[in-house]
């Protein structure tokens, strides 16, 4: 990987897209840091000081945002928006037949789906902003543990209304400016845009996390986390690129003069072909109970409510660990079927003339791709699982109520190998295109 970074500073163009890449970056961590109209800053860092970090709900927004939630920087909302947007435009292609048309339309269809996602990107920034900033004024975003230290001041001289209004529109408007930075660096940097962002925001958290367990823990288990955070990321990084070939052979084709096909090729269908949206889905299912909790009365507590805390909402918890790895193992077969149709792709191949070798085209094709992707999902939603819940092992091996924004395993680690491999292959690509041999020496 460094190899392949060195070569491409040393190529003028890809030096211009890298350098391009880390201003964009620079701006969206600026972004990050830069408080928004009306809130206090000074509270929002004593209160982060008093919780330690305790944020219940709002654990895996925080840490896709890099940390700017809690804080109602500029850029609070990160790119959860166009994150979400992005997942319920691809569920509805699937239910909505004018969504699945502009899908096969090819370029055109898509950048309509793309100005789609934009408008429901806005749209959702809107509520989410709102549900956050109310929950600033309530107390609520620090689970009411720093009310001596209001977050939105009142008494400035300025109506209330106006403060809140500004305030939302800020965070609305940071989301827009984090999507057209994403799209930049997609359209002149290195890489997907939304992913680079998002790897960045995760990255920024680890310093602070890993120095908080060496502070409390010792350099013995500090040591010992990175050996296991090393290990994770090495397995991970193998799984991720694995994958099962099928191959595909094309018939040949006399159109003209000319022949077409006769060409080997193969179907390459990954172990993990899901993806962190199985993860980023039974997550936010989790997090339903505990937002629950909060209507109910804190100062008295019913049977129900003890057994939602004791059960749902605490990650050491055996049946909250069971149960976050059987919603992994549901909704990575239910994302699967959803994005690869074995019937398509049989009748595409059957189209251009190809089959793979022994089966015979249309619908038998279907049916043991079918097979296939049935068989190869079970270990892929596994791994899903199983690297998931080891944040939750973490939280008892070291301390169950300081580390629940602990960032090294689950959904981090995925997004975080996931993008280092997928900008360093489009890195390699490019290098290949620039750097090749000549007939002669």
């Amino acid at each position: 990987m460094l190899s392949a970074f060195l070569s491409a500073f040393r190529t003028p163009d890809l030096r211009k897209k890298l350098l391009f890449t880390i201003g964009i970056i620079a701006i969206y961590r600026l972004g990050a840091a830069l408080p928004s109209p009306g809130v206090s800053y000074t509270n929002v860092q004593k209160c982060i000081d008093a919780t330690q970090g305790s944020t219940g709900v709002l654990n895996l927004l925080n840490l896709f945002s890099g940390g700017a939630l809690l804080q109602l920087s500029v850029f609070a909302l990160g790119i959860m928006p166009y994150i979400t947007a992005s997942i319920i435009l691809q569920l509805l292609t699937v239910v909505i037949p004018r969504l699945e048309q502009l899908r096969k339309e090819g370029q055109a269809g898509q950048a309509k789906i793309t100005q789609y996602t934009r408008y429901l990107t806005l749209g959702l920034g809107v509520l989410q902003a709102s549900a956050f900033v109310a929950l600033a004024r309530s107390g609520q975003l620090f689970q009411n543990q720093c009310d001596q230290f209001p977050i939105i001041p009142e008494g400035t001289g300025i109506p209330n209304w106006l403060t809140l209004s500004i305030l939302v529109m800020t965070m609305t408007a940071g989301t827009g400016v984090v999507m057209w930075l994403g799209e930049l660096i997609t359209g002149r940097g290195v890489g997907n845009g939304m992913s680079v962002l998002i790897f960045t925001s995760i990255a920024a958290r680890l310093p602070a996390e890993g120095w908080t367990i060496k502070e409390s823990q010792g350099w013995a288990k500090f040591l010992l986390v990175i050996a296991l955070v090393l290990v994770i990321i090495t397995a991970v990084t193998f799984i991720e690129q694995s994958q099962r070939r099928i191959p595909v052979q094309y018939a040949k084709r006399m159109i003209g003069r000319r022949m077409y096909g006769g060409t080997s090729t193969y179907i390459p269908l990954k172990v993990n072909q899901a993806g962190v949206i199985p993860v980023i889905f039974g997550s936010s299912l989790l997090y339903l109970p505990q937002l629950a909790l909060q209507f109910f009365d804190q100062n008295n507590p019913g049977r129900t409510q003890v057994w939602i805390q004791n059960n749902l909402v605490d990650p050491t918890s055996p049946i909250y660990i069971v149960v976050y790895f059987l919603l992994i193992i549901f909704f990575t077969y239910f994302y699967v079927s959803i994005t690869f149709n074995p019937t398509e792709v049989a009748d595409n191949m059957k189209k251009y003339g190809g089959f793979v070798p022994g089966i015979r085209p249309g619908k038998p094709t279907a049916d043991y791709l079918d097979f296939i992707l049935s068989r190869i999902t079970l270990p892929g939603a596994l791994y899903l699982a199983v690297v998931s819940i080891l944040p939750n092992f973490f939280f008892i091996w070291l301390d169950r109520q300081q580390y629940l924004n602990f960032p090294f395993g689950g959904t981090a680690v995925l997004i975080m190998v996931g993008v280092g491999l997928e900008t360093t292959k489009q890195i390699e690509s490019q290098l290949m295109q620039r750097n090749y041999e000549g007939f002669l020496r």
